[in-house]
């Protein structure tokens, strides 16, 4: 199928609408700005650790008010579009003041797989400093107070206010959830600010923001039970040749495999095991599969087994369907092959034979990217995001 031919920004709304939340969902005091309402007002901490309030904003002709995150890949895909219009129109009284509504624990796991950051206060200084964000990023994420004030329901939000301050435009961005202008059908947010400089009135007002739901602090029990969910995951170990492997190996499926060859009497495997698990669980939105390789002895099956139990390693239901298709029961494997080199040979030639060893082989079976020693967390998922983007992709 040829996705360009279908305009798929235009069909955003649809297909999006399950990430915008219901009101129902919305915690006590939200509010729904209207427009011709006033700014309401803030007092926030930014990256560059002052602390910003509306006041501060008051020389300016035009505000805009945009919350975004450092997690959704909609406000990754927009926030070039935002900047570009921010400098396109600044000398003509434009300000933009960005605000993270978020508050970390109101965050599952599988909803952080298209960034390295997370959305607390220290990461946002990261994000900022990656992106050249070229105004004041602010942290709501406390009290989530402004957020509610505003009414705020997803990342990217935007708000746009006249020199009175009186709201103008709410809504998206623009209808695109891709990277790039190409995609890009209704620029609404340019179009408002363009109106606005030309003393025109908006030509649309209110647009439904497209882009990832508010992470409200009272979402805190759904991510502990999601949290014990996980736990529970059945947790099995099959054993493997070297042929299965290659098998493996080749990827005839359509997610991106993470292997991992490992065991339980290598200790720099035992230290970095925990971070494939923590990284496998936040990729549980994307095309994507952590398969662990044990290089125990046979024997030492059920040993392997319980490592695996220990700490998690289990096999998400969502690959379940997959998996079965493939028919195989497990994403863990003990080789049983007694020959190094056949493994080396099976799974990687460029690999020298130290534990541990991670590739990440795209569908066909084409390595993107392998390394041979313990990765830290970071550095583990900078190199997967890195392959998957911190997109969605066309």
């Amino acid at each position: 199928m040829n996705h360009r031919t279908l305009r798929p920004c235009g069909l955003a709304l649809a297909l999006l609408g399950f990430l915008i939340p219901a009101h129902g969902q919305n915690p006590p005091g939200f509010k729904d700005l209207n427009i011709g309402d006033s700014a309401p007002e803030f007092k926030l901490p930014g990256v560059d650790d002052k602390t910003m309030s509306l006041a501060d904003f008051k020389d300016a002709k035009f505000l805009a008010v945009v919350f975004t995150s450092n997690h959704c890949p909609v406000s990754h895909a927009a926030e070039p579009r935002l900047i570009k219009t921010y400098q396109e129109y600044k000398d003509r009284g434009l300000a933009v003041v960005a605000i993270n509504p978020n508050h970390p624990d109101g965050l599952r796991p599988d909803e952080l797989g298209y960034s390295k950051y997370g959305d607390s206060f220290a990461e946002m200084k990261l994000y900022a400093k990656e992106e050249k964000f070229p105004f004041p990023f602010l942290y709501d994420g406390e009290s989530q107070s402004v957020a509610m004030a505003y009414g705020c329901l997803a990342t990217p939000h935007v708000f746009l206010f006249d020199h009175e301050r009186k709201l103008r435009y709410k809504g998206w961005i623009d209808d695109c959830r891709f990277p790039g202008d190409e995609y890009v059908t209704r620029p609404d947010f340019r179009n408002a600010v363009a109106a606005l400089v030309a003393g025109q009135p908006v030509p649309v007002a209110v647009t439904g923001p497209i882009g990832c739901s508010t992470k409200w602090r009272l979402k805190k029990s759904e991510v502990a039970r999601d949290d014990e969910k996980w736990a529970s995951l059945p947790v099995s170990i099959d054993l493997i040749d070297a042929a299965g492997v290659a098998k493996l190996r080749a990827n005839a499926s359509s997610k991106y495999r993470l292997i991992n060859v490992w065991s339980t009497t290598c200790a720099p495997c035992v230290e970095e095991f925990p971070v494939l698990v923590r990284v496998a669980r936040r990729m549980g939105m994307r095309p994507f599969e952590l398969i662990t390789l044990s290089t125990d002895m046979p024997q030492d099956k059920a040993k392997a087994e319980e490592f695996l139990r220990k700490h998690h390693a289990g096999l998400p239901e969502h690959l379940e369907d997959s998996l079965a298709n493939e028919g195989r029961k497990t994403n863990n494997y003990l080789c049983t092959d007694p020959s190094a080199a056949a493994l080396i040979k099976a799974l990687d030639p460029e690999w020298a034979g130290p534990e541990p060893h991670t590739i990440m082989v795209a569908p066909g079976g084409a390595i993107a990217f392998r390394h041979t020693g313990k990765l830290s967390e970071a550095e583990l998922l900078e190199k997967v995001i890195a392959v998957l983007t911190p997109y969605y992709q066309p």
